[in-house]
């Protein structure tokens, strides 16, 4: 959505009233398909998949589906699997803000933004991507549409009313009104408009605005409907609810890890911080879970700041960070091209291709990413066994390894340089240095001289 959610409720209320909707509505219609589905539930195509947002409205000066398909093949070769549309849908205009509105002010679930192109345009997008390869999801808003939506005037009883029979907006977004979720028929005509995007446009799944704030019992009715029709991939914009993932979504935020990389560059925190975010992860999630680390996403740019202001020297090292840990890395929109301006989020304000700065950079690490075994996702990743847990402030390493395979990951997270002396008998031999294309041989220690917010990336 337009700003981070941070919930009024304490967690264990919240997970309390997630699991009471649960109960209230039907559970036992999925709870067959979920039991067949507590493994291997992931399409296999996002095993060795990382995740790139678009923003079409900004991406090009045309701001169109067509304008923007002409970056597949640049988008291709730069090794993205999984291209995520924000909302494609047509934007209300009562109590629109700005002159062209918010994406997630929907007026119409089954329609194209006229802005954007055609349906048959989106077709087309669609159609070449999977023939480069790629898959395709939409940003999808259930929680809420805008006040004129084709809803508002038909299903009056679809949306949440207030004591005077207003219909309400959920926090400051006025341009928008709430869905009520204990309506049925306002359950099947969303399921099926979702299902209408996978089936008529062959859309290979969905990013789930504020995932949490609608019942985690309507997403796993819609995971099954869903998956009836083909096997899809499921993105939920939240981290508070693990009710969500545990069948209806494969992957969910680490806004908790981008806070601590924002701390870490300004001083406030330091790499060993970063094993108390990995304890809590792992006592929390299971590892079947894709968590997705990001620098940046359209919230995080519009409202927080670009990557590169929040980060500035240690954005690439975070970078390799998001890459190599467990979880799937996501890439923003001009990110490659070094953007490094707040983007406007109801107003025009396109990105500038004219140089691609960290495009190799991005190449490099796609292409680690899926050729590496180490590096799957979920479950099917290497387990993350750490080099300097409880000895430094300033490095973060560790090594990964599956099937023969092993990656050692060495991250100066400071603003100094540092040594690191490598002491562990599991990681001797030859490796190649994947950024400098040399081989090194690691006999009993081997010390490293990392800059400021350097790296090292080690294959065996």
């Amino acid at each position: 959505m337009r700003n981070k959610i941070f919930s009024i409720f304490s967690p264990a209320l919240l997970m309390a009233f997630i699991m009471s909707c649960s109960f209230a509505f039907g559970q036992n219609s999925t709870s067959k398909k979920m039991e067949n589905n507590k493994t291997n539930r992931h399409v296999a195509w996002s095993l060795h998949a990382n995740i790139y947002e678009v923003n079409i409205r900004q991406y090009t000066p045309a701001g169109t589906f067509k304008a923007f398909q002409q970056h597949l093949g640049r988008l291709q070769k730069m090794g993205v699997n999984i291209l995520w549309l924000m909302p494609i849908n047509p934007i209300g205009k009562k109590n629109r803000k700005g002159s062209l509105g918010s994406y997630y002010a929907v007026q119409n679930y089954e329609a194209v933004n006229p802005n954007f192109g055609t349906l048959d345009d989106l077709k087309s997008l669609v159609k070449e991507a999977h023939a480069k390869g790629m898959h395709v999801i939409l940003d999808w808003v259930a929680n809420h549409t805008s006040w004129d939506n084709v809803w508002v005037k038909e299903h009056p009883d679809w949306y949440k009313k207030d004591k005077n029979g207003n219909f309400v907006s959920p926090y400051d977004w006025t341009d928008v009104i709430s869905l009520n979720y204990n309506n049925k028929d306002l359950r099947k005509a969303m399921i099926n408009a979702m299902i209408y995007w996978v089936k008529d446009v062959n859309v290979d799944g969905f990013r789930c605005d504020v995932a949490g704030m609608v019942p985690v019992d309507f997403w796993n009715e819609a995971r099954t409907a869903l998956d009836n029709v083909k096997p899809v991939f499921m993105l939920a914009e939240d981290e508070d609810s693990v009710a969500l993932v545990k069948y209806a979504f494969d992957m969910n935020y680490a806004w908790k890890m981008l806070h601590l990389m924002n701390d870490i560059a300004k001083g406030e925190k330091k790499a060993s911080d970063i094993w108390t975010y990995l304890k809590w992860n792992d006592e929390t999630f299971s590892p079947d879970v894709y968590r997705m680390y990001f620098t940046s996403n359209h919230d995080e740019n519009s409202w927080n700041g670009t990557a590169l202001e929040r980060l500035g020297d240690a954005f690439k090292v975070f970078t390799v960070f998001d890459y190599t840990i467990p979880g799937m890395p996501l890439t923003y929109s001009g990110q490659e091209a070094g953007n490094n301006k707040r983007l406007r989020f109801f107003e025009k304000d396109t990105i500038n291709w004219d140089k691609l700065p960290y495009a190799p950079f991005y190449t490099k690490l796609n292409q680690l990413k899926k050729t590496n075994p180490v590096l799957e996702n979920g479950k099917e990743g290497g387990k993350l066994i750490p080099l300097s847990k409880g000895v430094d402030d300033n490095i973060f390493a560790f090594y990964r390894e599956k099937q023969g395979k092993q990656l050692v990951v060495i991250l100066n997270l400071s603003n100094q340089p540092h040594d690191f002396i490598v002491h562990n008998a599991h990681i001797k031999g030859k490796y190649h240095n994947i950024f400098d294309n040399r081989d090194i041989d690691i006999h009993n220690s081997r010390t490293f001289k990392l800059p400021a917010w350097g790296y090292v990336v080690l294959e065996k």
